[in-house]
């Protein structure tokens, strides 16, 4: 009997070439499984399943893991306001450890002795497949097609042509990955640091005029409500990707470091994602102290780091996570925000919670909780340190 390989296949030109080299080259018994994190339409699922049969699999399967990655991770960078160097909302790269997850359990369930993935040797996911498989399921040897023969996409094609694959070649020279927190794009304009995605690589183009407004509602940090319409978890990221991805909006080039050392970049394209992190952290700006945000920035960067280089499964996270969602306890509110082409505005917030609401004073107004002597004492007093430090060094 032959030998078992479990694939972590996604339709892609990678896994594709993977299914056939594990079954002629390797002599395996490939069984693909796509671990779904809300990328893929009914439809779509289909057509990677016969995709799957066509090239040789012996079985396939779809693994929906969406519900799980939105509660054990989603809302807590949404908690975190995460963007990776201030930019990317860890899209794609975020989905990995609970598709790989996904991948160890399959593997276990059928008593398959590999798990293969399609990852290159350049970037991060190799990485992260890597480190969970190891970690997870280390009575498994791991197979790397791809990255061990350093195989180009052009290669790829080549070799499947050779045996009578017919795909849609031209949308191959791209590299998408889609899931419900976002789409990356990679491609040869993303090689090089003086280029960028042209307009027709991103999978929404754009398809309206004018403005639109869009009120998101939260509740203890996480959505509750669109519009009015009460909705919440994926449901609720669903809704806002529908009303924002006409105006293509949430789109951007990442720029970062990977895990393996180098420089990379990547296209994206989150409109529900940065939406939702963008009005939640407005939201936190009017119900959270000063040391609140400075606390949840910090820690909210860790975890962003953590999640985006393969440490999710560190036991620190959970200690993070359980920081977060005590910082949300009055996190409640309306957000509005104006749509327009490419372009998204926050308006303002309504919140029970509001502590420019105090009652005590306001912002350049008159204020009725102290005395322009108080202010006089106060900052004579603020002031002191500096003055002593100032008249012993002379730095200025």
């Amino acid at each position: 009997m032959k030998e078992k390989v479990v694939l972590a296949y996604s339709g892609g030109l990678d896994t594709s070439y993977c299914v056939r080299y594990l079954s002629e080259k390797m002599g395996l018994e490939v069984y693909t499984a796509l671990a779904n994190t809300g990328g893929f339409s009914e439809e779509e699922l289909k057509e990677v399943e016969e995709k799957a049969y066509a090239l040789g699999a012996k079985k396939h399967v779809n693994l929906d893991v969406t519900e799980a990655y939105y509660e054990k991770c989603i809302k807590y960078m949404v908690f975190g306001n995460v963007l990776r160097n201030r930019t990317y909302p860890i899209s794609v790269s975020s989905e990995r450890t609970f598709q790989a997850l996904a991948i160890v359990e399959y593997a276990n369930e059928i008593g398959a002795h590999y798990i293969a993935h399609g990852s290159t040797g350049a970037g991060n996911d190799q990485v992260r497949f890597d480190l969970c498989f190891t970690v997870f399921a280390p009575d498994k040897k791991i197979i790397t097609p791809t990255r061990d023969l350093k195989l180009s996409r052009e290669t790829e094609i080549e070799y499947l042509k050779e045996h009578g694959v017919s795909y849609d070649w031209k949308k191959m020279e791209y590299s998408v990955n889609k899931g419900i927190w976002g789409t990356s794009v990679g491609g040869k304009e993303t090689l090089h640091a003086d280029t960028n995605l042209p307009e027709e690589a991103y999978p929404s183009q754009l398809q309206k005029e004018g403005k639109e407004e869009v009120e998101i509602e939260f509740y203890k940090g996480e959505v509750v409500a669109v519009n009015g319409e009460k909705i919440a978890g994926i449901k609720a990221i669903r809704a806002l990707e529908a009303i924002a991805a006409p105006w293509a909006i949430g789109r951007d080039t990442h720029v970062g470091d990977t895990i393996v050392g180098i420089k990379g970049r990547v296209g994206f394209e989150a409109a529900a994602p940065l939406l939702m992190i963008k009005a939640h952290e407005l939201l936190e700006k009017h119900t959270l102290t000063k040391w609140q945000q400075y606390w949840k920035e910090q820690l909210g960067n860790w975890y962003g780091m953590f999640v985006h280089e393969a440490m999710y499964s560190e036991p620190v996270m959970r200690d993070i996570e359980k920081f977060l969602e005590n910082s949300q306890r009055h996190v409640s509110g309306k957000v509005k925000i104006q749509l327009r082409p490419y372009h998204f505005d926050l308006i303002g917030i309504e919140s029970e919670h509001d502590l420019m609401n105090s009652g005590f004073a306001e912002y350049g107004e008159m204020n009725n909780a102290w005395t322009a002597e108080d202010v006089k004492g106060f900052t004579k007093m603020m002031a002191m340190p500096l003055k002593v430090y100032n008249f012993v060094n002379k730095d200025l």
